[in-house]
């Protein structure tokens, strides 16, 4: 009886997931989502507070802060972003230790003043701030939790048809089981970071700003730490910033055969 739980619990996943698709008009990929655009933006403007507490709450420095939010609208309103419908939203973070920028599903944009202290150009401040904009239009988020859900089913299955009450080794498997989903949800998100690099090349270029500042940026983030961490990287969530390097100036080459047109802000 367990085996028959068990195998309808993970076809019962996996139809959803796989019925789930759409098509995202920003980038013309098809994706596994089973969320609105609405929903999205409802969402991230739920977790936002939360997540802005976490930092320390919203910078106290008006300056820079508006500084971020008017590089980052630029962005928006200069590009082809400016007719997706998400309610783009730029915050400096209070957290002056940690170097970090995320996204929030629907549009809520956050950067640390840690990360922002780093960066000595308004390009670079864009690269960052373009990146973060490329998890939101190419729907990130909702693809991760859309796997998320994946996972938990497959995990809960592989639990249920595994487990032996007389036998408590046999949760073994079930743990096996959910480090495996945890990899592979890794291996996307590595994959996401490297899209939104490309999407960040387009973003810049088409504000006016110099997307080679992105390499800057990477450098900066190896110097500090940021996606590298200990052990191998296929064991991290980000990519190794100087791994980056090598994608973001192949995007740019691609975006840019004939060479960078003259006058982009450094």
């Amino acid at each position: 009886m367990k085996f028959i739980v068990a195998l309808l619990i993970a076809a019962v996943s996996l139809v959803t997931y796989w019925c789930n698709t759409q098509e995202n008009e920003f980038t013309g990929e098809s994706q596994h989502v089973d969320m609105s655009v609405e929903q999205e933006i409802a969402l991230g403007l739920q977790a936002a507070p939360q997540m802005a507490e976490q930092y320390g709450g919203l910078h106290p420095d008006q300056e820079a802060a508006q500084e971020v939010k008017a590089i980052g609208q630029k962005l928006v309103q200069n590009t082809k972003v400016s007719s997706t419908p998400y309610q783009f939203d730029f915050h400096l973070l209070a957290d002056e230790q940690t170097v970090n920028a995320f996204a929030l599903p629907g549009g809520q944009v956050f950067i640390t003043a840690g990360l922002l202290k780093q960066l000595s150009s308004e390009a670079q401040l864009a690269g960052v701030l373009g990146h973060e904009i490329g998890h939101v239009v190419a729907r990130h988020s909702a693809e991760q939790l859309a796997k998320a859900k994946l996972t938990q089913g497959l995990t809960g299955a592989a639990a249920i048809a595994t487990y032996d009450p007389e036998n408590p080794a046999s949760q073994g498997g079930a743990v096996v089981a959910a480090m495996v989903g945890k990899l592979v949800n890794m291996r996307y998100g590595r994959e996401d970071e490297l899209e939104s690099d490309r999407l960040a090349v387009q973003l810049t270029g088409a504000a006016g700003y110099d997307p080679r500042a992105m390499i800057e940026v990477m450098h900066i983030l190896e110097k500090a730490g940021g996606g590298a961490g200990g052990g191998p990287e296929f064991m991290q969530t980000h990519p190794n910033p100087g791994n980056r390097v090598a994608e973001i100036e192949q995007a740019i080459q691609e975006e840019y055969p004939d060479g960078l047109p003259e006058g982009l802000q450094q």
